[in-house]
Formats: C-alpha cells, structure tokens, sequence
C-alpha cells in the first residue's frame, strides 16, 4: 500500500515538470485525477504548524500577512535510514538537511515566480522530505484565505487565493484537511464555510480543530471534537501545536509532541478522546485514508491515461512531424507533404472523400440544362430561317434547295454550343480548385509558407489543364461545324424503294412531293395560291430538318464533351497536378527549403506541449503497469 501514494508522488512530480499542475490550458490535465489531501485555512488559524507538526521540522516561512504565496505540494518519504533531508524539485539531487535552509529556498523560489511584490501563483513549488519519522503521506499546501490585502499587495489578492484554493478543492479527487482554530466561532471559520460549499455533504472534508489549548478557560471543543456541533463523514482531530514562545524559544518538535499527547492524556475534558487526537494521529490517519482512495481510483485512472494517449497521438499525427534541420530533410519533409496532399486530392475525385460527386452533376445537370436553355426551335423561326436562307442565296436566288442556308442555319446554331462547353470547363475548374483547397487544409495546415507555394503551383496547373481543356472542348464544336453529316440529309431507304430518285437531296424531294400534293388538292386555285404556299412550306421544313440536325448533333457533343473535360482536366490532375513545383523544388537552396518550411509558432507551441503531455502520460501509464505487475 505505500507504494501506491509513492507512486502519485511520482507522477504529481512528472506532472508539475511538464506543466500539468492543475492549470485551466487546453491540454488533457492528469494532475486533477489524481487523489490528493489540500490542507485549507485561513490567516492564523494555525495550518503551517499543524504541517510542521506532522513532519517534525521546522521548515515553513513565518510572519505577518499572506506568507504561502503559491501552492506548496509536500511529499513526505519515510525511510530506513537514520537521517533526514529535503529536496526540491526545481533543484534536482541536491540534498538539503538544514531545514533553516529549506524555509529560505521556499521563500525565495515564491519571490522567483511572483517577484518581491507579495503577489500569489498558482505554480507549485515540489518539496520532498525523507525521513524515518514521518509516514508516506502527500499534503498541498495553499495560500491561507484572507479577507483583507496587506500593504504591497492587489485588492483582488482576496479573491484571487480564494479562486486559487477552489480551483483545487472542487475537484472529486482533493481530499480537504480544512483547518479551524478552536477560540474562533466555528461559524466565522473561513476553512468550513468554503468547504461546506463544495462538499456540502461532509464526504470529503477532514476537520482539524487547533488552539484547543488557547481557548478561555470554562469552555471546550468537545462538541465539536465529538462531530456535535458540525457532522462530518470523519471524525474531528484536534491538535496542539507549539506556541508562539516555543516557536521563538526553537523547542524542539519532539518535546512538543511529548506535550501535545501529555495534554491530551491529562485533561479531563478531552481524555476519553486522547487516543485519535494529536498531529501523529492526524498523520496516520491522512496516510491510510489517501492510500485507500487511490487504491480505488487505480483501475479509472488507467482507463483515463491509456484513452488520453490515444487522443494526444491522433492530434500529434494531424500536426504532423517537427520540421528538420538539413536540406536533405527539408526536401523530403516538403515531398512527403505534398505526396499526402496528393492523395489526399485523389480519393477527393475517386469517392473515398466528398467533392468529387460535383464533377458528375457538371455532366449530367448543368451541361444539359445549359444546352436546352439555347432554345435552337426559337432561332429556328420562320423569319429567322427565311432571313438567313434569302442572305445566303446573295443576289441570285438558289433554284432547287438552298444549301447555303442550310449550312449557315446549322453553323449559326451549333456555334451557341460554345458558351455550355466554356461554362462546363470553367465549372469542372472550380470544382477542382475547391477540392485542392480541402485537401491542402488538411495537409499543410500548420506551415502557412507551404502551403501557399503549393496551392499556387497547384493553382497553376489546373489553369493550364482548363486552357488545355477549353481548346480541346471547343474543337468538338468546331468540327461539328466544319463538316456536316451529309448521310442525315440523304434520301431514306425507303424513300427509294417508293420510286424515289437516290440522287436528289432531301430539299428537292421535300419541294417535288409538297408541290405535287397542293397542285391536286388546289386545283385552280393552285395558280393564284400555289407559289406562296409553297414557299411558306419550305421554310418551315428547313427549320424542323436543321433542328432535328442540331438537336442530333447536342446529343453527341453531351457525350463527348465530358469525355474531353475528364481526358484533359481530371485525368492530368490526376496525374500530374503538381510535376512542375516538384520539378523547381529541386533547383532550390536549403535556406528557400527552410522559409518554404518555417511553421505557424502557435503550432509548433501547440505541437511541443502535446508532446510534453504525453511524455506524461506514459511515464504515469509505465508506473502504474509496473506497480500494478509487481503485485
């Protein structure tokens, strides 16, 4: 069992090295798991020496005012050897014995965090004592609550130690030694009021009643000793330190003690309680207490470490690797990168993540809703066709069918077509900007400088891919409006088999058949009507036979302009989004490698705690494996 408290010592000690001692950062905090005992007070109730008591020592700073200005975390060692000595953190395998000199070093480590202006830190300083008269044990000493600032000192000095003291004492692990002299009304106790407020139920609370020696002659604490006067879970202990005169007169703490039992023993009042009364007793009874609320929280604490060091890796492998020190490292740091982002980009197009659906709704809405918005039947009118037939024919009139119209009809609306395949270039474009732009935040995140040389040559590229694309989409158009597929305007099969001459144009065979059919049916009236009608008639069956044309040759260019987009942006982005940067980073210094490299400091802050905290982390996760394994 008293490895388990020798084990928290360890880690509390880990904790405080690496910046974990109970502070509000935004970091996992292991220190608040941890079973602790905060001994609470206010000025002058008596709590420095009731700590002195339980060590034996002199070795607290005295005098007027806030005298503990910053959490004092004491680790108390007991050991075989006939010797005594303290050691503090800060000044690693120095070994103090002169307990004068450990008060002195306690002051002056104060005034290092908070300077000489009597202000408060919640910093801790670690102090360790070893010794074959003290029991393992672990107390946290906090600045004593006041209700006024002494000269030197802030007006939110008072509000400040009180923030400070329920920053530890609310947490479910503290344990409260809340100390209260016995002269005082023990309704003005500053110890028990805060106490009551976060463990209002007494279930984490140990009362320590001091002064009982001091009080006026005709009254006892025995109700209060007895748990009467205010019920905690625990028995009350009160405790009788040295005074005032002994502490000038430097009694030795082993005559007090002998005294503290013989007043206990002798006095009437209190002799049927003697035998769980004293700072021994306290002592004891703290060490077996804090032994069996962290044997308890052992198997949580474990569950906690090993799902904290999960999460700290996943974030460290999000920031990614420290940047390196040679050129040789830079260049393979920045390739590294960028291959991630690479991929990162591929599965954005491939499914594996969002963006690349975008493409597809391209083709198979905007394209087509873009090529019926063209309304080729409205250009296709009437007077449109007439217009354009007649200024095709020039001064002479065509004589059978006018191909020049037709041809000029067909050009006129096959040439629309340009702008939907622009818009689906351009579209796809911006698409895949915007997916470079999701897989650079999630790749180069934390290196500004690189990520702006990638997205550029990144950028770059993809302009050169729309140009590419855009002159390769428009030629599909042009050739459509280059030549023309002469078989559609050739005379049907069938046609032929009805007596059909197979070398006359759908326009003669149209004329021939329309003229012979208004001759018959109008008869006479076919030499006042017959001309104008008929002519009425061939308008209307060039426009519906270059519609149907067009709307065949919309249907192919649909397929085949997706065809050309994905060949020429999609495919070389795939391919080759970034061979041009990958081909200039080679000609470069190590020191444009390094600016390229040179990282947000935020991040690289963000990055060197986290790395901090694990080491943490797994130091406590070893510890207790090695404990746990050892039983």
């Amino acid at each position: 069992m008293e490895n388990l408290i020798s084990l928290v010592n360890k880690i509390q000690r880990a904790c405080t090295a690496l910046g974990d001692h109970g502070d509000e950062s935004a970091l996992p905090t292991l220190w608040e798991s941890l079973p602790s005992i905060a001994v609470v007070g206010g000025q002058s109730s008596g709590k420095s020496s009731v700590l002195e008591s339980i060590v034996g020592k002199d070795f607290l700073p005295r005098g007027s005012g806030i005298v503990t200005r910053r959490p004092l975390v004491l680790q108390l060692h007991r050991v075989e050897e006939n010797r005594e000595w303290a050691e503090f953190m800060h000044l690693p395998r120095k070994r103090i014995t002169d307990f004068a000199a450990v008060r002195k070093e306690i002051q002056d480590e104060t005034d290092r965090e908070t300077g000489r202006t009597k202000g408060i830190s919640s910093v801790p300083i670690h102090l360790s004592i070893y010794s074959p008269n003290v029991v393992n044990l672990t107390l946290i000493d906090l600045p004593g609550l006041t209700k006024v600032a002494v000269d030197g000192q802030q007006d939110s000095v008072v509000q400040d130690i009180e923030t400070m003291v329920r920053s530890y004492i609310e947490k479910p692990n503290c344990i409260i030694l809340a100390i209260s002299p016995a002269n005082q009304d023990l309704a003005t106790s500053d110890a028990i009021k805060i106490s009551r407020e976060v463990d209002p139920k007494g279930e984490r609370t140990f009362g320590v009643l001091t002064k009982v020696d001091l009080m006026d002659k005709g009254t006892d604490a025995v109700d209060i000793l007895e748990g009467k006067s205010y019920k905690l879970q625990y028995p009350w202990v009160g405790v009788v330190n040295r005074s005032q005169a002994d502490i000038n007169k430097s009694v030795d703490m082993i005559v007090a003690r002998r005294k503290e039992r013989e007043f206990w023993a002798n006095s009437p009042e209190y002799k049927h309680l003697a035998n769980r009364m004293g700072s021994e007793f306290l002592a004891k009874m703290m060490s077996k207490h804090l032994e069996s609320v962290i044997k308890s929280r052992i198997p949580g604490l474990q569950s906690l470490i090993s799902k904290t060091i999960v999460e700290l890796e996943t974030e460290l492998s999000r920031l990614g690797k420290p940047v390196a020190s040679d050129a040789g490292g830079k260049l393979y740091m920045i390739m590294e990168i960028c291959r991630g982002f690479d991929q990162i980009f591929k599965e954005h197009l491939d499914g594996v993540r969002s963006g690349g659906d975008k493409i597809y709704g391209v083709f198979d809405n905007q394209l087509p809703a873009a090529l019926k918005r063209l309304q080729f039947d409205k250009q296709l009118s009437m007077e449109n066709v007439r217009k354009l037939i007649t200024e095709a024919d020039g001064y002479q009139p065509h004589l059978i069918a006018p191909e020049q119209g037709y041809r000029r009809l067909i050009e006129s609306c096959l040439g629309s077509i340009r702008g939907p395949a622009e818009a689906a270039v351009d579209a796809v474009h911006a698409i895949l900007k915007d997916l470079v732009h999701k897989a650079m935040s999630e790749r180069t995140k934390t290196i500004p400088h690189l990520r702006v040389e990638v997205s550029n040559a990144a950028a770059d590229s993809l302009e050169r891919m729309r140009d590419e694309s855009k002159k390769a989409t428009l030629q599909l158009v042009d050739m459509e409006c280059g030549y023309l597929t002469v078989d559609f305007f050739r005379k049907l099969p069938q046609d032929v088999e009805k007596g059909g001459n197979p070398t006359h144009s759908i326009f003669d065979r149209y004329n021939d058949s329309y003229l012979r059919r208004i001759v018959s049916v109008t008869k006479g009236i076919a030499f006042l009507l017959g001309f104008g009608l008929l002519i009425i008639i061939a308008v209307i069956l060039t426009g519906q036979t270059v519609l149907s044309y067009v709307n065949l040759v919309c249907a192919s260019l649909r397929n085949s302009i997706p065809k050309s987009i994905v060949y020429c942006q999609v495919r070389e982005a795939k391919r080759g989004l970034l061979d041009h940067f990958f081909t200039e980073l080679g000609g470069k210094e190590a020191k444009a490698l390094g600016k390229m490299l040179d990282e947000d400091p935020a991040i690289m802050q963000r990055r060197n705690n986290l790395g901090k905290r694990l080491e943490l982390y797994r130091t406590a996760q070893s510890e207790i494996d090695a404990l746990t394994w050892a039983k």
